[in-house]
């Protein structure tokens, strides 16, 4: 059994109400339920909350709720794979047992279906316990600086001062999307971040986070361009 798990808990500070917030005219967490359903992917699309509120909206959105999360689960310190992993033993003890489980963050508007569908092709195909997207840095992180006590600015690896960018390796980071698990390294607490997984990588104008209102701002800015294109 597939089963994508959204984690939308009621507690975010830097955005009240994050997860169900009007984004482009809907709740964010609309946006995350409709890519799943139209992947094709999922025989079941659930969201693991510990709000009411949000739990009736992912309803009205099309995806189910068949528990609220506890409370250990839900503060600022819960990490995703605890979270995902109790998703899994829930449906375990219920009579269900997923094997192929994809978390799927609420608050993900640029993610495609197209994209949970290749990383499913990708987990089945490979050796691996993860697969989730990425994207490059705009700028070579070997060159970044830090801002001092005294107020003044130091390299993080002075070493590459003199380096041309063009000879630097190239970074990625997490693209905050999605990421497609076995549900034994769910159960496993195996990390994500880890040679047992595989990059997906994305084109960086389809990934932004959203942390402040101005990531928000520049999120909705770039979601009307791609939808408008």
């Amino acid at each position: 059994m597939r089963l994508a798990v959204i984690p939308a808990r009621g507690g975010s500070k830097r955005i009240p109400r994050k997860n169900i917030r009007p984004f482009c005219g809907r709740p964010m967490i609309a946006w995350s339920i409709d890519a799943a359903r139209g992947s094709g992917c999922f025989d079941k699309i659930i969201v693991s909350t510990d709000d009411e509120e949000i739990a009736a909206v992912a309803r009205q959105c099309g995806a189910e709720t068949p528990f609220m999360r506890p409370a250990e689960l839900s503060d600022d310190h819960a990490g995703t794979v605890p979270v995902i992993a109790h998703a899994v033993e829930w449906h375990r003890q219920n009579g269900v047992a997923p094997d192929r489980v994809c978390c799927l963050y609420a608050t993900a508007p640029f993610v495609q279906a197209e994209d949970l569908r290749t990383g499913l092709k990708m987990l089945e195909a490979e050796d691996c316990a993860y697969v989730f997207p990425v994207t490059s840095y705009p700028f070579p992180i070997q060159r970044a600086v830090r801002l001092t006590g005294e107020g003044r600015v130091e390299m993080f690896s002075p070493e590459h001062f003199y380096t041309r960018s063009q000879d630097l390796e190239e970074a990625y980071h997490d693209a905050g999307q999605f990421y497609w698990g076995r549900a034994g390294a769910w159960l496993g607490g195996e990390p994500i971040f880890s040679p047992g997984s595989i990059p997906l990588i994305l084109p960086s104008y389809r990934v932004q986070d959203i942390d402040t209102l101005e990531d928000w701002k520049r999120a909705e800015w770039l979601f009307q361009a791609l939808q408008a294109r």
